[in-house]
């Protein structure tokens, strides 16, 4: 069994989180590659399954990424399919959600090309901080809290206007747990939890990314958050008609101290595999049972 675990050419050197699935694939016999997404040369049909892991620059080839997923997802099995990454990978998906009476953060929906008054908005939604975030993006890509004062709204104006030139973005309430708390993912597999992860920005920062210098470490949630979580996979797995190999659930803590979905990523989010005993070894045979 020949299984294709996608990554990019531009993995930072202190990337380790995958290793433990790599042994645990190894260990059940498999023979594991690791190709990345944009080589042209890579024959994806001579994969038994290909399984999205580190594609961690699609955000800068969006379009060139979808139609990647589409070609290797009809090649071979892909985890998790096409269809989902072209849902997921436009953070519209989090307005669906919040339809189906899932918990966000409130939210100013800007699409491309529109005028948008910063100050008018902060005023009407009266937020005293805000933050802003790009549709399609990763590792806080184009991101920017700003105070809602003279210099804050001059510099948010400044981004916005750059921004919706080219991409639709998110405009939100900024929430200062994220620098005490930081963010709280609960990770899936095959439908399931399997662990639970908290993500800490340095002192002073929102940016929960490793990039950044941010510590992570296992948490432990309640039952009801976590009833909370699968509340939050089940109509998607629902939406695609099946079971999804994997998923993470990042929440962010409310004011009140209720969690609010801030991410729900299926696409190539990091496992934080070495936070999970047993983890590894059940995506793996999850997804040698799949084949």
């Amino acid at each position: 069994m020949r299984i294709a675990l996608a990554t990019c050419a531009t993995v930072p050197d202190w990337e380790v989180d995958d290793r433990p699935l790599v042994r645990a694939l190894l260990e059940r016999g498999a023979d594991v590659v690791q190709p990345a997404w944009g080589d042209p040369d890579v024959d994806w049909s001579s994969h038994d399954a290909c399984l999205i892991r580190t594609t961690w620059d699609y955000q800068e080839h969006c379009t060139e990424y979808l139609a990647w997923a589409e070609r290797a997802g009809a090649a071979a099995p892909l985890f998790n399919p096409a269809a989902v990454v072209r849902w997921n990978t436009h953070k519209q998906y989090l307005r669906e959600l919040e339809a189906l009476g899932v918990r966000i953060a409130p939210t100013e929906w800007l699409e491309r090309g529109q005028d948008v008054d910063v100050a008018a908005v902060l005023a009407a939604r009266g937020w005293e901080r805000a933050f802003v975030k790009p549709c399609v993006g990763a590792t806080a890509r184009e991101t920017l809290r700003f105070a809602a004062d003279a210099d804050g709204i001059a510099q948010a104006q400044a981004h916005l206007e750059r921004l919706l030139l080219e991409e639709d973005l998110l405009l939100q309430p900024y929430l200062a747990s994220v620098e005490t708390e930081g963010e709280l993912s609960v990770l899936f597999v095959d439908g399931e939890p399997t662990h639970g992860v908290q993500k800490l920005p340095v002192a002073g920062d929102y940016r929960v990314q490793d990039d950044f210098g941010a510590l992570d470490r296992p948490y432990e949630f309640e039952p009801g958050e976590l009833d909370l979580a699968r509340s939050i996979v089940a109509p998607v797995e629902d939406r695609f008609g099946g079971t999804l190999l994997y998923a993470r659930v990042d929440f962010l803590r409310a004011d009140d101290g209720g969690l609010l979905l801030n991410e729900l990523e299926l696409v190539e989010p990091s496992l934080f595999l070495r936070h999970g005993p047993g983890a590894a070894a059940r995506l793996a045979e999850s997804l040698l049972a799949r084949l």
